[in-house]
């Protein structure tokens, strides 16, 4: 397989993991060319490569820069605008993390929180039941809250050992 090939894999398979993760598709697309391409690209650029219109593009970009994954470059004397993705992958999967927490983890946390703290007859099944339910659910979000602080504050190397030593 000769690279041109493989990139286009790359980004197929990239953009086909995204949409299972709850991504759209072309916005992983959009994050694995600019992964794979060593310079920024413009706006056209990535229009070109994907086949994607103006206007998905540009509001592809917007989310991936929401996400803190891209990030939008000028060049002296230029008027166009260059976007350039973190190759980093450990500093892409905290990033990620770091935005799901925020907009899927924490709002479940606040809404279990306050239904933990509902009134009943402990001696009614159905209290007893959505009780200990919501507690449950509760204590595992929390347990999945902290492990994500520690991944996000940690050194790849540390958390992975650290993961590790778990396992064994």
């Amino acid at each position: 397989m000769e690279l041109p090939e493989a990139k286009q894999k790359f980004i197929e398979a990239w953009g086909k993991l995204g949409s299972e993760w709850g991504i759209n598709r072309t916005m992983a697309q959009v994050h694995a060319l600019l992964l794979i391409t060593p310079d920024a690209l413009t706006t056209e650029e990535i229009m070109e490569s994907l086949s994607i219109s103006r206007g998905n593009a540009n509001m592809t970009l917007r989310d991936l820069i929401g996400w803190g994954l891209v990030e939008k470059q000028h060049r002296p004397g230029e008027r166009k605008e260059y976007f350039f993705a973190e190759k980093d992958t450990w500093t892409i999967a905290r990033q990620v993390a770091k935005e799901r927490r925020k907009r899927e983890l924490d709002p479940v946390i606040k809404i279990l929180d306050e239904l933990s703290k509902i009134k009943g007859d402990v001696k009614d099944p159905a209290y007893k039941t959505f009780n200990k339910s919501v507690t449950d659910i509760n204590k595992l979000a929390k347990n999945v809250d902290k492990t994500l602080e520690t991944m996000l504050k940690a050194d790849e190397s540390w958390f992975w050992g650290s993961i590790l030593k778990i396992f064994k």
